[in-house]
């Protein structure tokens, strides 16, 4: 009996079929949970005063000109109307609480919620945290839908994720993707790192921001925030704010309108191969501190500058990225051990953990702080140690620790690291006398400035602003 040199064809279609078949069972399956999930995330309309809005927000500019006409943007001169923002949000609580992004709202005027059927709310801002980028809104309604925050941090690198939001305004919209990468640490303009963001290949654009990032389970894993582009558009490179930074967040705001992290004062730096040898590592690895705020949690429980923090609060610190992640969610007051390298050898410690200075944890009614982030010129300082001065030969200075961008400290070529020792004819002692000698500086006035810079002393001159 010979076979038959050709296939039967239904036999030639199933042997076909059968890949895609599997391929395809393979797959999730994502309708349901949009369709469960949708009515509970929100468009989010925000206006703002004057001729631009905020710079987070999507505008005509950031639209393909193809998708402008739906939107009512054209042939307005900026100057003469108010100017729109969008982004997204979710209902956290059948009482109109509203998570979303801090950028989605910072500055706004005024902030509407518009619900999937329609229905429109003015929202009140209950709280904002810049540092998290998150804020918590409310709407005057009652039996809303809502959705679930995942209970745990489990979700690992090459699991699927779906977002549902409004890219460029466009109303629920469901993009799907894996999870690239957890952990990422992003650093703010403030040189802040208290976010260890999700990044997925979820297709996330302008007016995806503050809308829910979910798992299969159809639970909130995070909170959309960020894209890293070349051309305004997504290209794979997204980031989300986990859920274990909300629901501290969240919590905080809902209880105090504001939110405290905890404190360690500390200043690190990482790990390379060559200082790994030198401390006697296999391996770089933990948090090198090079100095301590003087008094502050760490000074107290006895660290030491040279120490290297490889575990804290029973979570090993690969990096130094990872030591604010994990410092930031412990709340301010509770002692937590710490392991640590010094002379080669591996110690355990006590830390009390201090509390991020109350002053500089935001009100969540404005935003920020009375003076402003840096004070009149935007320079975040601190008392320079015995040590500095003795190694200085001088009598007292503060240290600039931080240079807000565009501030007059930054126009004028401070940089941090430098050491302040006299504003105009006032001699800069600690903090208090530098606090001090800038409020009385005339505005709009020029003043000299002394500082050392590198061991080298010299002069600048401040513009001081109206």
């Amino acid at each position: 009996m010979t076979m038959n040199r050709f296939w039967n064809p239904l036999v030639l279609l199933c042997f076909l079929l059968v890949p895609a078949l599997v391929t395809a069972a393979e797959l999730p399956d994502f309708r349901t949970i949009v369709e469960k999930n949708s009515p509970a995330v929100v468009k989010i309309i925000t206006a703002y005063s004057g001729a631009a809005s905020s710079p987070m927000q999507p505008g005509p500019q950031d639209m393909p000109e193809y998708l402008r006409r739906f939107f009512d943007f054209r042939d307005a001169p900026p100057t003469q109307r108010e100017r729109m923002g969008m982004g997204s949000g979710f209902i956290i609580s059948g009482d109109g609480y509203i998570v979303t992004n801090n950028h989605v709202v910072d500055g706004a005027d005024s902030v509407l919620v518009r619900l999937q059927d329609r229905r429109e709310y003015d929202a009140q801002v209950i709280g904002t945290d810049p540092r998290s980028d998150l804020a918590l809104l409310r709407i005057e309604a009652g039996s809303l839908p809502v959705l679930k925050l995942a209970t745990d941090d489990a979700l690992e690198v090459g699991e699927w994720v779906l977002a549902i939001g409004s890219p460029f305004g466009l109303d629920y919209s469901a993009t799907a993707g894996i999870v690239s990468a957890m952990g990422r640490s992003l650093p703010t303009e403030r040189n802040e790192n208290y976010v260890p963001f999700i990044q997925t290949d979820v297709a996330i654009n302008p007016g995806n921001s503050g809308g829910p990032l979910f798992n299969l389970d159809g639970e909130v894993v995070g909170v959309n925030s960020q894209i890293f582009t070349r051309s305004g558009g997504s290209i794979g490179l997204s980031f989300a704010i986990p859920v274990s930074v909300v629901r501290n967040v969240v919590a905080q705001l809902q209880d105090k309108g504001r939110v405290t992290r905890g404190w360690l004062g500390v200043t690190i730096q990482d790990v390379d191969k060559n200082l790994a040898e030198s401390f006697g590592l296999d391996r770089p690895r933990g948090a090198l501190v090079s100095q301590l705020v003087d008094d502050g949690p760490a000074d107290k429980a006895g660290l030491k500058a040279g120490d290297i923090i490889v575990r804290f609060d029973d979570v090993d610190i690969p990096s130094s990225a990872d030591l604010p992640h994990v410092v930031g969610l412990i709340e301010p007051g509770t002692t937590v051990p710490v392991e640590i390298i010094r002379d080669r050898k591996t110690r355990k410690i006590k830390v009390k953990i201090g509390g991020l200075d109350a002053d500089d944890s935001y009100s969540l009614a404005t935003g920020k702080t009375a003076k402003g982030h840096g004070g009149r010129l935007g320079l975040v300082v601190e008392t320079a140690s015995a040590e500095t001065l003795e190694r200085l030969g001088i009598s007292g200075a503060v240290i600039v620790r931080e240079v807000v961008p565009k501030s007059v400290g930054a126009e004028s070529g401070l940089v941090p690291g430098d050491v302040i020792t006299l504003i105009g004819s006032t001699p800069i002692k600690s903090v208090d006398t530098y606090e001090r000698a800038v409020e009385k500086l005339p505005a709009g006035t020029s003043v000299p400035l002394r500082l050392i810079r590198r061991g080298a002393p010299m002069f600048i001159g401040l513009k001081v602003p109206q």
